[in-house]
Formats: C-alpha cells, structure tokens, sequence
C-alpha cells in the first residue's frame, strides 16, 4: 500500500508493527493537523490528545520513516549546545529555564514507555566518552554545570580504569557517566508512541505527503487525495519537509549520518565491548556513538555528509571507526548499513516559532533529537493549549542564516567540521 518504504536498516528488520496505515482520501477536520509521524508530531499529538484534543497526523511515507526510526537509539540530556551556551545568549534567567528543561526529554521517553507499555528495549545508562585530557576537562566542567542545575545523583566520573570497566577498548582516557541517560529500539519507540496516539482516538494516515498549507483562520491541509481542516497545525517534518514551508529552510541544513549493525556477537563478546549494556558516544564535534542492541549487535554510527547525500559505501566510512574503536571486531559480519538526516541550524539550538496565529513549528535539532523532540512535542501542546511561557522561551533564541546562502552553505559547513575535526584531532 504504501509507496515510501522504510530504510532497509536493522530497525526496520526488526520492527514490532509491520501495519501500513491507509492513506488520506477524504475531507476531514480535526482540531489539531500534525505534519510527520516522527518524535516531535507524535510526542506532539499523545501530549494534546491527552490534553482533550483531536488530532490528525499526516505522514509522508511511514511512521518514523526519518530520523526518529534511524538515528542511534541514545536517550542523551540537554542540547546540541549545552546549558552554559545558551544561557550567554538568553541570560542567567532564562537560562535556568532551559536548564530545567535540559533533563526533562529523557523522563518523557521514559514516562511514555511505561505508561503505554512500549516494548522497545528500553536500557539505562549512557557513557560521554573522552578521547585526551582536553575533553576529560570539558566533562568534568560539564558534570558540575548539570548538577548546578538540578541534575543531582545521575552523574560519575570516570578515570582511565572506570572507563575500561564500562567500555572494552583502550581508546579513552575517561569518561562521564550519566545513569538517568539510555538507549532504544528508536523505530519501535515511534512505532508504540503511534499506537499510544490511536489508543486515545487520534488519526494517523501515511503515505500522505503534504502538498500545500492554505493558512487563515482555519488552516487547510491538502494531500493527493484529501484535506485537513483545522484550528492548529504543528508542522514537525524537520529534515524531511522537502520545501513544504520555505520560509523554514533558510536558517537550516539537512546532513546526512551513517550507521551500521553487526552480526549477533556472542554472548561472552559482546559483553567483553559494553560489560554494563551502556550505550556510549565520544566528544569530538564529529562524533561516533554505538551502543548493544536488544539481540547483541554492536550498533555504531558517526560521520556528517552535508547537504544529506547519501555516500556510495557506508561501511567504508563507519567500519574503520569501529575498529579504531573495537579492533577485535575485525572479522566480524555487517549485516546492516543505512544512512537518516538530521537538521542542522547555525548556533546547533533548535527553531521553533509560528506562522502566523496558529501554525506551530518546531525543527532542527542538530544531531541531538531523541530526548528534544519529546519535550519539544510537550512544549507545542501547551502552547496551543494557551500555556506558552517555554514556547517563547525556545522562540526567543536568536538563528542566523548560513555563511554564503543556499549555494554555498555546505562547503562553508565543510570547512567549519574541518577545522574543528582538526581540533579534536591534535586535542587542542
């Protein structure tokens, strides 16, 4: 039935709902009109339906067809830009909002879980790893600014020992553990929370690409084949929106990351890489992360291609990290490889604003999107409720268009990943 398949990705494979739901082919109206089944349209919708709304999700292809069904799984607090950044930008009041809200995504996923009893493979425990002593520094700056604001008794660090207790390479100097971090199935997550939406009477329709928005007081949404009318729409397509609303992609760029998936490891293998089932990602500007999977693949991911094409050999560029990182996995089967975008914004913090009086967008996460989505989707459901203290918090946040305009953002983003891989590099 639907045109648009999912990635061939590992999570795909091993969805749990494997249901198409039909496309739109009528005129209906709801009081809510979601644009994309991904993190954001759904955390969005559970959030206003439990508020007593009605809500009508449109989706392009599948539910988490983009980056909330391909990204690496990770549950990670704060933002792209942490705390301390965005409070120079916003002030020491405002920036103790945003540091509330820092930890706020990942109790969501969780609450989620539990009350929707979605079966995603939900661990506890992420590890930022350090890779010289510069980044150690930065993590240990980085544990006393989280506990500064409120993020007591999650947080360990690491020396050189403890981070080989917890990740079996010789790779990093330390670490910092954050307890109340994870890792998940991401597709099946999306796939549960979708669920989580028709349970409570909402509407989700695929293969429904949104062709036009007629905006006014009683927005109008065209598909092919049907329309939405109604009094709110979230417009939460994020690197997938293809040009639907231009006023939107000025101050954004898709990039493309790639990941791969073993062989089930032996049992006695795979916990020789991650003795405590952590989830883990480094602390270069380009970073690789990887974690076990719920039937013991080692899921590994890094690299950006700006502009989000797709490379031709995705395992010539992620295998070679994973040996750097684990090189007793030399002999080991890929069995999967995929790429997903994600969308970047110039200051990495997300946009989120309206069109209007009632056109609600939220997007560009920067590669940081599991936990933001879900409090992003909290955040748009109690600004149309009429509580917006949070949503102008984010809307206030100043973006800047990228050096040189649309033509040549992605060699100037190439440049700057250059010079700050370099960094990294010579740890300097």
């Amino acid at each position: 039935m639907t045109s648009v398949p999912h990635a061939a990705s590992y999570y795909a494979a091993s969805a749990n709902d494997k249901v198409e739901r039909a496309p739109l082919a009528d005129n209906i109206e709801s009081d809510v009109c979601i644009i994309g089944a991904g993190y954001t349209g759904l955390s969005t919708a559970i959030h206003l339906l439990e508020l007593g709304f009605s809500v009508t999700i449109l989706e392009a292809a599948r539910i988490g067809w983009g980056a909330s069904g391909r990204n690496g799984g990770q549950i990670v607090n704060s933002f792209s830009r942490d705390i301390d950044s965005i409070e120079k930008t916003v002030g020491v009041e405002n920036g103790k909002l945003f540091g509330e809200m820092a930890f706020e995504g990942s109790k969501i996923i969780k609450g989620l879980i539990n009350k929707y009893q979605i079966q995603c493979d939900l661990k506890d425990g992420g590890v930022f790893a350090a890779i010289n002593p510069k980044q150690m520094g930065h993590l240990e700056a980085q544990k006393s600014l989280w506990e500064k604001h409120g993020h007591m008794g999650h947080l360990e660090l690491l020396d050189g020992q403890g981070i080989r207790n917890v990740v079996g390479t010789e790779r990093y100097v330390g670490g910092l553990l954050d307890k109340s971090g994870g890792h998940i199935h991401p597709l099946n997550l999306a796939l549960g929370e979708a669920a989580a939406v028709e349970s409570l009477g909402g509407k989700i329709f695929e293969d429904s690409a949104v062709i036009r928005v007629d905006q006014g007081d009683n927005p109008l949404v065209h598909t092919a084949k049907g329309s939405v009318k109604a009094k709110f729409v979230v417009v939460a397509g994020n690197a997938y929106l293809n040009g639907l609303m231009p006023e939107l992609q000025a101050k954004s760029m898709p990039c493309g990351t790639q990941v791969l998936t073993t062989e089930p490891l032996s049992d006695e293998l795979a916990n020789s890489l991650l003795p405590q089932d952590y989830c883990v990602e480094d602390c270069n500007y380009l970073l690789d992360y990887f974690r076990l999977s719920g039937d013991k693949r080692l899921i590994y991911g890094g690299g950006v291609v700006y502009g989000a094409r797709d490379p031709a050999d995705i395992e010539a560029i992620i295998r070679p990290k994973m040996l750097e990182t684990f090189p007793q996995l030399k002999d080991v089967k890929i069995d999967f490889t995929w790429t997903g975008n994600f969308l970047l914004t110039l200051s990495r913090l997300p946009q989120v604003g309206r069109i209007g009086d009632n056109i609600y967008y939220s997007q560009g996460c920067s590669g940081h999107g599991v936990t933001y989505t879900h409090l992003a989707g909290k955040i748009l459901a109690e600004a149309i409720k009429g509580q917006a203290t949070r949503f102008d918090a984010f809307a206030s946040l100043p973006h800047y268009p990228f050096p040189g305009g649309h033509m040549f953002k992605v060699p100037f983003s190439a440049i700057g990943a250059w010079y700050y891989t370099m960094r990294d590099k010579f740890g300097i």
